[in-house]
Parts: C-alpha cells; sequence; structure tokens
C-alpha cells in the first residue's frame, strides 16, 4: 500500500496516469485554500467530473475500506482536505456538510491566524481560539481529521492536547533537521507520537535540508532519525507535490486574498514562483525511489510497508468514522 498524505497538483489525466506508474494507491488531496464553502462546492463538482471521466483511474474515497477496495481496482482513491477552515467560513455547522461531500481532513490554520488557531507566520501564537475548540469537538465527532501542519506551536500543542481523537501533521518534517517555519519542534513530534498521531514527512524543496538539493540518502536518513524519537508507526510521506501549477499559484497559496502585498513566505522574494523538486522526486512515479531509500537507510520490509502507506491505512481506519458513543451511564436502582 502507497500512499500520500498530500498533494495540490494542477489536475491532469496526465497526473492521474502518473499515480498508476508510481504504485500509488492512495492520495490526500487539497480541494480548498482559501476559498470559501460555495467555492469549495465547486471544487468538489469538479472532481465528480474527473471521477466520471476517468472512472479507471481514480475514485473517490470516504473510508479506510474505499482506499482498499480502490487498490483491488486498480484504481487511486482520492481523499479531499482542506489547507485552511475557511470551507467552514464561521459555521460550525458546516464542518458535517463538508465532511458529508468527502472532506476528512482540515487544517485549523494556512501560515495566518485563523478563526480557530495560529498559522506558523505569525510573530504572537495565542493558542486554540473559543471557535477553534468548539470545531475540534465537532471533527471529532463527525470523523474530520485535525491537521496542524501549517500551524504555530503552541496551537498544535493545544489541539493535541484538548482532541480527543489523534491529530495529524500531513506535511511537514523535524525542525532539528531543517529549521523552516513550517517544521515541527521535537517536543511537538513527540506529543503527536504520544497522542496517536501521525507526521507526513514533506518532499517540498523549502521543508527540506539543502532544499532542492536534498538528496535521497539524506531525506530517507531524516525519516529514520524521526522514527527515533516518534516510533516507525506513527510516520508516512506527505509529498507536498505541487505538480504542473504554474507560478502564480504560489501567490494564491501565500497570500490568497488577505493582502494587497507579495508575502514569499518561506521562499524567496527574488524566486517566488515554485521551485525544482529533488531529483529523486519529480512525480508520482518516484514513490518507488523512496521505498528504495528507506531500505538502504535501514529499515526492515515490514517498517518501509508501514512509512509508505500502512500507518496512513491504520489512521483512516481509526479517524474517518464518527466518534464511539459514549457508553450509557448505569445509574443504581433506587430501593422502595
Amino acid at each position: 500500500m502507497v500512499i500520500d498524505g498530500l498533494q495540490y497538483a494542477n489536475w491532469s489525466e496526465k497526473i492521474f496516469r502518473q499515480f498508476r506508474e508510481g504504485g500509488v494507491d492512495a492520495v490526500h488531496v487539497t480541494i480548498a485554500y482559501h476559498e470559501n464553502f460555495r467555492e469549495t462546492v465547486l471544487n468538489f463538482e469538479q472532481w465528480n467530473r474527473w471521477f466520471e471521466r476517468h472512472p479507471d483511474l481514480i475514485v473517490q474515497a470516504r473510508t479506510a475500506d474505499d482506499v482498499r477496495a480502490a487498490k483491488a481496482a486498480g484504481c487511486t482513491a482520492i481523499i479531499f482536505g482542506f489547507q485552511n477552515p475557511s470551507a467552514i467560513e464561521d459555521d460550525i455547522g458546516l464542518v458535517e456538510i463538508t465532511h458529508t461531500l468527502g472532506a476528512r481532513f482540515m487544517q485549523l490554520s494556512y501560515n495566518n491566524q485563523s478563526l480557530l488557531a495560529t498559522g506558523c507566520y505569525e510573530a504572537e501564537d495565542p493558542g486554540i481560539t473559543r471557535m477553534g475548540r468548539q470545531v475540534i469537538k465537532e471533527m471529532n465527532r463527525v470523523g474530520m481529521v485535525v491537521d496542524m501542519s501549517h500551524s504555530a506551536e503552541r496551537s498544535t500543542l493545544e489541539a493535541i492536547e484538548i482532541s480527543a481523537r489523534p491529530i495529524a501533521i500531513t506535511h511537514a518534517n523535524p525542525a532539528v533537521w531543517h529549521p523552516a517555519l513550517r517544521n515541527k519542534s521535537d517536543t511537538v513530534l513527540k506529543a503527536l507520537a504520544e497522542s496517536g498521531g501521525m507526521l507526513g514527512c514533506s518532499l517540498y524543496p523549502h521543508h527540506l535540508k539543502d532544499k532542492s538539493d536534498c538528496t535521497l540518502e539524506s531525506f530517507c536518513t531524516m525519516i529514520a532519525r524521526t522514527a527515533e524519537t516518534m516510533g516507525v508507526e506513527r510516520i508516512g510521506i506527505g509529498s507536498d507535490l505541487c505538480q504542473d501549477h504554474p507560478d502564480s499559484i504560489v501567490t494564491w497559496m501565500r497570500v490568497g486574498r488577505w493582502t494587497r502585498e507579495m508575502d514569499y513566505g518561506e521562499g524567496s522574494a527574488a524566486a517566488p514562483g515554485f521551485p525544482p523538486m529533488p531529483d529523486f522526486f519529480a512525480d508520482n512515479r518516484d514513490f518507488p525511489n523512496i521505498a528504495t531509500g528507506l531500505a538502504a537507510a535501514g529499515f526492515s520490509a515490514d517498517e518501509v510497508a508501514l512509512v509508505m502507506g500502512g500507518n496512513w491505512l491504520r489512521f483512516f481506519e481509526e479517524s474517518f468514522g464518527p466518534a464511539p458513543a459514549a457508553p450509557a451511564e448505569v445509574r443504581p436502582m433506587s430501593v422502595a
């Protein structure tokens, strides 16, 4: 089983066929960045058309069993998620509505402060907001995963503590390996692991040591060291692949509609576009390279299988359904 914890590509039949060439069985697809609810619904509509046109390549997945069925049919399962809570606007009822449409992940913030939590580019991090606490509770209830990939440290630690179900950081790396603003401290990674959460290791160059020049050996050594901190069963891949987008999409991702100025974030003002991907991972056809690199880094065959997708599949199994009902309170019988 090969599962990618996050991608945001310029989707096309070419990419869907590359899924199959790379043996990719499931992908968490970003279906909204800064879109409001109605705009997000339009994105769901577009995906419905792709599912109709390419039933031999892709299929929507809402459960872990859907992922298994897609693999058995030779298709790639598509799981939807949001990189910003803008899709639920200021209405907690839209958590359940978007879950019904198929959303299974939602970041509580992108790089900025949101109604729910603080992004990693803010100077101050007051933590999870009042609405954020209620939304986490609602996400727990319906079976939508709290994703803190772009969130600041205090907000992330509070989300881990507040959430009654394990959360995910779908696409980030350890800050000790490369100190990008979005990469996570060992404090966060240990808390994530102890709570049963998941980390998806990112291949986006700004999150990598040596950026576009990062080697397969370096990336897999990072995963090996992260496994020492978290345990191998808490790690997967979250490539953050943004294939075939024009550079203008980077501006949309980073500034949305909130500023008239350019904010290039982890990129450089001199080179605001997408950075070149590392040589060992240009697109979905290169997932076998990661499996080979993990084996060379000392992972056993069973451990490679866990990191490449087995851990994500288990997490989907535990996370996508409604929360188990609390046991009924048993009252002692009164004696007349």
